[in-house]
């Protein structure tokens, strides 16, 4: 499918302080970039953690159906938020386009969006549109229950931690693409484990859980594939759940998170479905797109191709069909 933009008013949410302030620092060059493909704008920009989802709501308010991202996944994440909380409109009347300026560009990466900005601009300019699927995860922060929408892998356990400590650090002006893996490395001596129970609609995994993904798209942490073979717009979850393994066992097998073998290890399972409901003791920490959220019990469901967005010249939609990936076990 595609969407004319040079005859839409587009409202672009700039986040200045992602990817080490390359969204303050690069925005006349991608401004410049977007008028000369003609595509009309106007731009906000971000003031910290939440104001995105603000932005958006107020644009929303206004009339903007057609959203431009300039930041990374979780600006994304947040956008995403201020739509979905719109309850009165329908979220499939929305068009979602990005230029990363972040780290990781998972979300990006899924569909193919070129990171140079040029080619990024000119991928908007092109229309090239795609419905995907998104999340919504119910989880809780101390006794509050709360809720948050997703669009590319929520991350439990051992990835929560690792994303957490990878947070505080951008807080502090730390960046760049290696920082989530020297931030796995090094929490590896201070977690275990938990004891989880995983409801996969109607069946039930009690495990020692290392760490949990749950993902609509393949990618997190800068390239690692942790759910290799997820279809953004299947209708279902793909999860991948490592159990508890040796540490040495985790370092030997980080190359597979690269090459998207995981699923081949002997203590990692693969698992496909529409709603999962997780507990655990010691309650486990959850992130969603890169942002840290709260902990179990967490209920997350699909929502089924509930949002249009802008894709890559070379994306293309592999086919849903019955078989199950090799790896994968059915519920």
């Amino acid at each position: 499918m595609h969407i004319q933009t040079n005859n839409i008013p587009w409202e672009v949410i700039v986040n200045p302080n992602a990817g080490k302030q390359k969204g303050r620092k690069d925005w006349e060059k991608i401004s410049a970039l977007l008028r000369e493909n003609e595509i009309f704008f106007q731009s906000v920009f971000t003031e910290g953690p939440g104001h995105a989802i603000e932005l958006t709501c107020e644009a929303i308010g206004r009339g903007s159906r057609h959203f431009i991202v300039v930041g990374g996944d979780g600006t994304m994440n947040e956008v995403v938020n201020g739509i979905f909380g719109k309850h009165h409109i329908p979220t499939q009347d929305f068009v979602l386009g990005m230029i990363s300026v972040g780290t990781g560009n998972d979300w990006g990466r899924m569909f193919c969006v070129p990171s140079e900005y040029a080619d990024a601009v000119k991928t908007i300019r092109q229309g090239k549109t795609f419905y995907q699927d998104a999340g919504l995860v119910r989880y809780y922060q101390d006794t509050q229950e709360k809720s948050r929408y997703f669009l590319n892998i929520a991350g439990m356990g051992f990835d929560a931690v690792v994303v957490r400590k990878c947070n505080r650090q951008k807080q502090n002006g730390k960046s760049g693409v290696m920082l989530y893996f020297k931030n796995l490395l090094t929490s590896l001596a201070s977690y275990s484990h938990t004891h989880t129970r995983i409801r996969i609609d109607d069946a039930v995994l009690i495990d020692d859980v290392f760490t949990i993904s749950i993902g609509i798209g393949k990618f997190t942490g800068g390239g690692m594939m942790q759910t290799p073979h997820a279809l953004a717009d299947d209708g279902f979850f793909d999860l991948t759940v490592v159990r508890r393994m040796k540490k040495m066992e985790i370092v030997r097998s980080l190359k597979k998170l690269y090459d998207g073998t995981i699923l081949e290890h002997p203590k990692v399972s693969g698992f496909r479905g529409k709603k999962i409901h997780i507990d655990s003791e010691p309650p486990i920490h959850l992130e969603v797109d890169g942002e840290s959220l709260g902990h179990s019990p967490i209920e997350i469901e699909i929502l089924h191709r509930r949002i249009q967005v802008i894709t890559g010249k070379k994306f293309v939609s592999a086919p849903v069909t019955a078989k199950v990936p090799a790896g994968f076990q059915t519920s």
